[in-house]
């Protein structure tokens, strides 16, 4: 076992390097993005720059905040040390070494290993902390993260033309991201709601989780599988619907409006929102895709429930971690403001072509000042900087 390091070290927990990482990509990404979309630059690797943009955000910036997160909250619900130091830095250098290898011309196959490899590396940890801890409860974080590696794994099949290029894989990482807001949001969003409220002494709390919860839970799996294998069709378009309501009525139970003076919790219930939003507009578009666009879906679901709900817990932990004070001051509010200007404008745009590019140009902008004051806030807590 490693020695644990000083607290407050940089590589103390991995909320640090990850959510330093996500923040960091989630702005060169966007940047590099829209140089592709403007000037026609790179990238230089095995995807053109829709494929990059896609598989980017998800397998690189989404789940460097995954492993933020799990790699911090796990040893907690387990009750065991965290991982850190040296092996922790090998992580963050492995999740860097996929975004090089999917940028530069190494060869699909090459650049598919060293992407993949860092998924599942994360998974095995996770999955040893489950089991040292018994902490069986917590298990279906490891099966998710497994998705996300089969996911991965499909995309680079796709990519390859060993698969036909039906965009399974990508849908199946949408799918799984959403599947971890349902279960992981479904606990802290009420947690920490109840916790506040409590404190306040507020006569209604959130519901306990309980048998609609589960219930809802489980058409939402499998309304999300059948969407990411084929995202069309009437009997989709119900199970959908089914999962939109139900998703619904689970956050109305948890006392959002009462949180509207603390915007480090209404932005948690906000970026669960987005969760029914993206299952109504898939149902919409499985029923007619001339209806919804399956790109406003996809944005939904990534812009809004992925991106949101990201941002919201990076803030928290980072605060909560690092013993500052739960509270967001007006620059975290700021961030959470633009996050939601780029996600609105971005599902927008998908449905207005005349304003197409002028609401790409202003979610782009939103998204690119939104991560830059999140890191010119976060990045000093998340660096350990003496004072900051």
């Amino acid at each position: 076992m490693t020695p644990r390091l000083r607290q407050g070290s940089f590589l103390e927990r991995g909320f640090r390097p990850f959510f330093l990482l996500a923040g960091l990509y989630a702005l060169a990404a966007m940047v590099l993005w829209l140089a592709m979309l403007l000037v026609g630059i790179g990238p230089w690797g095995p995807l053109d720059p829709l494929g990059w943009h896609a598989h980017e955000m998800l397998f690189g910036f989404a789940a460097a905040a995954v492993a933020g997160f799990v790699l911090t909250a796990v040893p907690n619900w387990t009750g065991r040390l965290p991982l850190s130091g040296a092996p922790l830095a090998m992580m963050a250098l492995l999740w860097l070494a996929g975004r090089i290898a999917v940028l530069l011309p190494i060869g699909i196959w090459p650049a598919a290993v060293v992407d993949v490899a860092f998924l599942v590396v994360l998974d095995l940890v996770v999955l040893r902390e489950v089991i040292a801890g018994r902490n069986w409860r917590n298990l279906p974080v490891a099966v998710a993260l497994a998705a996300l590696i089969g996911a991965n794994v499909v995309s680079w099949l796709e990519i390859a033309g060993v698969l036909s290029n039906q965009a399974i894989g990508n849908r199946l990482g949408i799918a799984t991201l959403v599947l971890l807001i349902c279960l992981i949001g479904g606990r802290i969003v009420p947690s920490f709601t109840r916790n506040w409220l409590a404190k306040r002494k507020a006569a209604r709390l959130p519901t306990p989780f309980g048998p609609l919860d589960q219930a809802v839970l489980a058409v939402t799996v499998v309304a999300m599988v059948a969407w990411a294998l084929r995202p069309e069709g009437p009997a989709l378009a119900a199970m959908l619907t089914a999962a939109a309501v139900g998703n619904l009525v689970r956050l109305a139970r948890w006392c959002g409006l009462q949180t509207l003076s603390e915007p480090l919790l209404w932005i948690l219930h906000i970026g669960y929102l987005w969760v029914p939003i993206g299952l109504g507009l898939a149902a919409g578009s499985a029923w007619d895709p001339g209806l919804i666009p399956a790109i406003g879906v996809l944005h939904a679901f990534t812009a809004g429930a992925a991106t949101v709900m990201i941002v919201a817990v990076m803030t928290r932990a980072t605060l909560g971690h690092a013993g500052r004070a739960l509270t967001a001051d007006r620059t975290t509010t700021t961030v959470y403001l633009l996050v939601l200007i780029a996600a609105v404008a971005r599902v927008w745009a998908s449905f207005d072509a005349g304003l197409y590019w002028h609401l790409l140009h202003v979610s782009g902008a939103a998204w690119i000042a939104g991560f830059a004051l999140y890191l010119l806030r976060y990045a000093p807590i998340q660096l350990a900087i003496p004072g900051r």
